[in-house]
């Protein structure tokens, strides 16, 4: 519980947030995030905007049993009641999905729940206050996966973190060559689809900016 007798989930862990391609074949998608577990992912965030409905259950149900053999969170994006039917470890919400309350309710107090803020601090203030485990920005560089997102300053990162008092994700655009910048800026945690699940080999990329994130603690 916050101080303020919020729950909150126990603890939200620092490092590279792995999010899933659209990806149709349940089998190929299950040996893509196996290999950035394998390479240090630390949290995995499922989000298909492809599939329909059955796929997806099948699809978050399989990386629910995955995740928890290798002790690492998985949260559903947009939908607390995939999450919940899945026994997944919580969600990931946008403008458009339910409020952090509601799927508070339906996932229990200790789920891990996140908000999209965008590139708006007071909507961070809010999820905060309404008992969001962590707060994420974006686009914070140009995104071939949205195109059309608002930039999101990097200044913003150290900003939400001061304001709120919450871990920060940073999505959009992140390269393990720009990915060293949005660290320093504040980033607890590098949102990555793209440059990791199109890379030749995805363990290797996943071990590289997990290595990052060594490097800065060692600074």
């Amino acid at each position: 519980m916050s101080a303020a007798g919020i729950p909150r989930a126990a603890s939200v862990p620092r490092g590279l947030y792995a999010l899933t391609p659209d990806c149709g074949d349940a089998a190929s998608l299950l040996a893509k995030v196996r290999d950035a577990l394998a390479g240090g992912a630390c949290l995995i965030q499922y989000r298909s905007k492809i599939g329909d409905a059955a796929l997806r259950r099948e699809q978050a149900g399989l990386l629910t049993t995955l995740c928890r053999d290798w002790r690492v969170p998985l949260v559903i994006n947009d939908d607390a009641r995939l999450a919940a039917e899945v026994g997944a470890d919580g969600v990931h919400l946008g403008r458009d999905d339910v409020d952090v309350a509601t799927a508070r309710a339906i996932l229990g107090p200790g789920a891990l729940i996140g908000v999209s803020c965008y590139a708006d601090l007071e909507r961070a203030s809010a999820a905060a206050a309404a008992g969001a485990d962590y707060v994420a920005f974006g686009s914070v560089f140009p995104s071939t996966t949205k195109p059309l997102a608002p930039p999101s300053p990097l200044a913003l990162l150290g900003q939400a973190r001061c304001r709120t008092g919450l871990p920060v994700a940073a999505i959009g655009g992140i390269t393990l060559d720009n990915a060293p910048q949005v660290i320093a800026a504040g980033a607890d945690l590098l949102a990555v689809i793209s440059d990791l699940f199109d890379a030749p080999d995805v363990a290797a990329r996943a071990a590289a900016y997990a290595r990052l994130f060594l490097e800065a603690s060692s600074q």
